[in-house]
């Protein structure tokens, strides 16, 4: 299959203004739409210090990416693809198209900032268990994880995925496949986005008394079971409704190429803790490729 490289367009762009007209969607064979945190949109900054997965996106037809994430607090939680105007308005709204497919980046920031509640905080408030909580000696990454807590968690995540999937299908926009993704294993370390962004899990570890040795393991457990809620998410839909459209990418089968615990900068496939380079969100746009080329 040929390699082409997908045009990636802001929103504001498929209407045009002005002396600008409407995108020619027409010269292209194929048009997704996508929205998500900053996997989808800057992870670094200055932003040209990485890249996100729609840029680094190839695929075997020519493809324009209309990308509604943003960097900050548009989308710091996956609830905002749920009230995100932009987003909805390509989705379901008058000005809405069919589109091939749609891309989800949704449930990292909700994870992190779950893991950043205080331990004086109710159980059920907080990811992390206390280490009064916990076993002296914990037997498996599980014994770190506060059960009320990731009860709620899941519970949040669960209802704001219907919320999303019914958007989708309150439009035009029924049938066309959504895809998800589980992100990466990543190693906690002291390493930020700049500008007082981050780092995000490294602190809190730390405050919450687990030994380093653990860190990398507990971050592991943590997407794994984030991995497993969206999974069982997806599986529960296509058991209602096997032609539901809903798709997961595991994006852990990218191999990403882990940091070094001690580096504050560039490591691995890493810019800083939990945000890849553009080889590594080239890797991860690879396996992406892998489940929307069929699609297209």
């Amino acid at each position: 299959m040929p390699d082409i490289r997908a045009l990636v367009i802001d929103p504001s762009q498929v209407q045009g203004g002005g002396e600008i007209g409407s995108f020619p969607f027409e010269h292209f064979a194929a048009a997704i739409l996508a929205q998500g945190d900053s996997w989808f949109s800057i992870g670094a900054f200055p932003p040209a210090f990485t890249s996100n997965v729609p840029l680094q996106m190839v695929l075997s037809k020519s493809t324009v990416i209309v990308d509604c994430a943003r960097p900050g607090h548009v989308l710091q939680h996956m609830t905002s693809t749920t009230t995100d105007r932009m987003f909805l308005r390509q989705l379901a709204g008058p000005l809405s198209r069919r589109w091939k497919a749609i891309m989800v980046s949704g449930g990292g920031n909700d994870l992190i900032d779950a893991v950043g509640v205080p331990p004086s905080k109710p159980a059920k408030q907080r990811l992390l268990a206390a280490p009064k909580e916990r076993p002296a000696a914990p037997a498996s990454m599980d014994d770190y994880i506060s059960a009320p807590g990731w009860t709620q968690l899941a519970d949040h995540l669960s209802a704001v995925f219907k919320q999303l999937v019914a958007a989708r299908n309150g439009g035009q926009n029924r049938l066309t496949p959504m895809l998800f993704h589980t992100y990466a294993h990543l190693v906690p370390r002291p390493s930020g986005a700049g500008l007082g962004f981050g780092p995000w899990l490294q602190p809190w570890l730390a405050r919450y008394d687990v030994p380093q040795t653990d860190w990398a393991p507990l971050a592991a457990r943590l997407i794994d079971r984030l991995a497993e809620l969206l999974q069982s998410l997806v599986a529960a839909q296509q058991a209602l409704d096997p032609a539901c459209a809903l798709h997961i990418v595991d994006t852990r089968t990218a191999a990403l190429l882990p940091s070094d615990p001690a580096a504050e900068n560039e490591s691995g496939d890493f810019i800083n803790e939990i945000h890849p380079t553009s080889d590594g969100y080239g890797k991860l746009a690879a396996v992406w490729r892998a489940s929307l080329d069929p699609l297209l």
